[in-house]
């Protein structure tokens, strides 16, 4: 899911007026972008990939919650290839993606039975894996491949692991709704505010189309998500709930900032192109990604299992 606030930052100015005869007129104003231009993607096609995203989840997390494990290990995978792809088109760096997409499986997995001790251990074996598959190609670029190759292992599955642990653990269905919950209201919060108010850039040279005013918006709605999910779904205070929200919608937005900056220096748009009106799966984990580790730390502090 992408971050909240992303929607452009309009332009006003005054209508450029008719000179005196033989006076040229002055260069045109730039005009205030079109509702469709400020809206920022295809909304319909959106909408429907999400709900359908959001159908998958719930049915996988409420029926037979270990389910979901197995969707989150999909998901690692398809955002391992799509992220080592992109880093292959936008600078020919080439990653050890066999050994990624093995190690990343076992870091996912591992999380099930193990908890953080097997995450670690699979972690670490990945990052061997890589450093041994890595050498057969001799010394050319081996450190800028070898650090793209961390990079991928440490920001796609180790961070999966998280949503993992957070399953598995006592009142997991609570925990990873309130954490799935509280990233959505932040883009919808921040979506919203973005295309109706927003007027002051966030970060104009990483992301333009994020405004403050969507910033507010997503802490608002974060914060009244997390205090109803932690009061409803975990029974925790309500005000542990909005710092919860709070936390998580920065989080959130970080990891966006963080993906747009990936793309920039890659000199991309999407990361993919499997999802219409969302790019690849990976430009809707990036704000989940970091989100994850958050919400498990920060749950686990404030709702000890």
């Amino acid at each position: 899911m992408t971050s909240s606030h992303d929607a452009a930052v309009p332009v006003t100015s005054d209508l450029p007026g008719s000179g005196p005869p033989g006076v040229p007129a002055p260069p045109e104003s730039p005009v205030r972008p079109s509702k469709r231009a400020r809206l920022g993607r295809n909304l319909v096609a959106a909408i429907a990939v999400g709900l359908s995203m959001g159908a998958v989840i719930l049915a996988s997390l409420l029926i037979v919650h270990q389910v979901f494990v197995g969707v989150l290990a999909v998901c690692a995978a398809i955002a391992t290839w799509e992220l080592s792809g992109a880093l292959r088109r936008g600078a020919d760096i080439r990653v050890t993606l066999p050994v990624l997409l093995v190690g990343g499986q076992a870091i996912v997995w591992s999380a099930w039975p193990f908890g953080l001790r097997g995450v670690a251990v699979a972690f670490a074996a990945t990052v061997l894996g890589c450093l041994l598959w890595r050498m057969r190609a001799g010394a050319a670029h081996f450190l800028r491949d070898m650090s793209a190759s961390l990079f991928v292992a440490a920001y796609v599955p180790l961070l999966v692991a998280f949503a993992v642990l957070m399953t598995v653990a006592p009142q997991g269905v609570g925990r990873v709704l309130t954490f799935l919950i509280c990233v959505i209201a932040s883009d919808v919060g921040g979506y919203a505010a973005g295309v109706i108010a927003g007027r002051h850039p966030m970060a104009p040279t990483i992301s333009p189309k994020k405004s403050w005013e969507g910033f507010a918006g997503s802490q608002i709605a974060g914060m009244i998500a997390g205090a109803l999910c932690v009061t409803l779904l975990l029974g925790g205070p309500w005000y542990f709930g909005a710092l919860t929200g709070a936390l998580l919608v920065c989080t959130a937005t970080l990891g966006d900032l963080v993906e747009s900056l990936v793309k920039r220096d890659l000199g991309i748009k999407d990361m993919g192109t499997m999802l219409p009106g969302h790019g690849g799966l990976m430009d809707r984990m990036d704000s989940l990604l970091p989100a994850a580790f958050v919400a498990w730390a920060v749950l686990g502090l404030i709702v000890p299992a």
